[in-house]
């Protein structure tokens, strides 16, 4: 079943100038619901770009997009907001977290954006440091914490809410190897059972772990096939 679909989408900046610059040139993409996905390219190849539109995080120049049945192409600002939330969890390379607030209340961030209340939102909260094997670590801030546990703190933070898609943006890159395969025994976890997972990388060996490959280059996507046919192995 179809979760995401992009028809003919472009981001241009700075159009009709000389400096005009196409991030998105004609980009077309469906992703079904319980997919795993890595969308691989090189610095300023637009990966980025393509994730902030997926994310609803941006907005398409020109072009379709539907997100679980919503046309979200040229929903306001508001608008976009709200379905992001319900629908996304992000997981960046740099963590993301607030300095000043404990693990518990960095993944209870998205919760309180919803509108759930205190009780109910600390439950959601610890199970989803649970899931990550961070419990014991809910009262403690960024800084006491490790490179990996912090990422695994932004995880549950982008879990907590029960989103149908997470996206994940070079998810282990301030990661040493064997905390970065930590990461993404997670986010395998997390598709087993059910979630749509979108790995944005520029690794071929982080990427070679999910089951298609979207590669993407000067703004266009130039290869979407299965891993096994990707050159990725």
């Amino acid at each position: 079943m179809k979760l995401i679909e992009l028809k003919n989408v472009y981001k241009i900046y700075n159009e009709g100038m000389e400096s005009e610059v196409r991030a998105l040139n004609g980009v077309s993409l469906t992703i079904d619901r319980g997919e795993f996905v890595a969308v691989i390219g090189a610095s300023g190849s637009g990966k980025s770009t393509l994730m902030n539109i997926l994310g609803c995080l941006d907005v398409p120049t020109y072009g379709e997009y539907t997100l679980d049945g919503h046309d979200v192409s040229e929903l306001s600002s508001r608008e976009l907001s709200r379905i992001r939330n319900r629908e996304v969890g992000f997981i960046f390379q740099g963590f993301n977290l607030i300095s000043e607030l404990t693990a518990l209340e960095n993944v209870e961030l998205p919760l309180i954006y919803q509108g759930v209340g205190p009780v109910k939102r600390r439950e959601m909260a610890l199970a989803a440091l649970e899931r990550v094997g961070l419990a014991q670590r809910a009262s403690h801030r960024p800084m006491e914490l490790s490179g990996g546990q912090q990422q695994r703190v932004a995880i549950a933070r982008a879990i907590s809410t029960r989103a149908p898609i997470i996206m994940a943006d070079e998810p282990t890159g301030a990661l040493d190897s064997k905390t970065g395969v930590h990461v993404l025994q997670i986010l395998h976890s997390l598709h087993d059972d059910g979630t749509t997972v979108i790995l944005i990388t520029h690794d071929n060996k982080i990427a070679a772990t999910a089951a298609r490959i979207v590669r993407i280059s000067d703004g266009e996507i130039v290869q979407d096939c299965p891993r096994e046919e990707a050159g990725v192995l």
